[in-house]
């Protein structure tokens, strides 16, 4: 599970001494602990640690944006290890190309006509990737395929 790789990592990280992964893990073991206890559970499934992982990514890309606007490029690279150490705990991504073909096949079975059927698609397209890929790219290769189809007058 992925709750104990995460600990593992963490109690090998200390012992060696290595203090950034071991200060991001217990960073995120804390955010663990948290999230476990607002759903009201003593373990948190698998896709739980993920999203609380995505989130904290997404936490890490936006102060590296900040840093590099205000010229701290000490704290970019900090943050961009941070980001590394976490990355390393998603499930493998799927390529660009994996998802699109993902996306024709719930077109196909959704009959989808267009922009309009954007949720819909979403719904199914989500599903089937869980965790697998960026939301963000997702929603937007959705919303380009959607476009190019609502686009087609026959």
């Amino acid at each position: 599970m992925l709750e104990e790789k995460i600990f593992n990592d963490y109690k090998e990280a200390m012992k060696s001494k290595d203090t950034l992964k071991a200060s991001v893990l217990s960073f995120l073991r804390a955010e663990l602990i948290n999230v476990a206890i607002a759903k009201k559970k003593k373990k948190l499934e698998d896709n739980d640690i993920v999203a609380v992982i995505r989130k904290q990514i997404k936490e890490h890309q936006d102060s590296i944006e900040q840093f590099k606007k205000g010229n701290r490029q000490d704290l970019v690279d900090k943050e961009t290890k941070e980001l590394e150490i976490l990355k390393t705990y998603l499930p493998p991504q799927l390529s660009e190309d994996e998802i699109k073909k993902i996306i024709e096949e719930v077109i196909a079975l959704v009959s989808a006509q267009g922009p309009k059927d954007m949720g819909l698609v979403m719904k199914e397209v989500s599903a089937k990737i869980a965790n697998q890929a960026d939301g963000r790219l997702v929603s937007d290769l959705v919303r380009g395929r959607l476009s190019e189809i609502g686009g087609k007058h026959d």
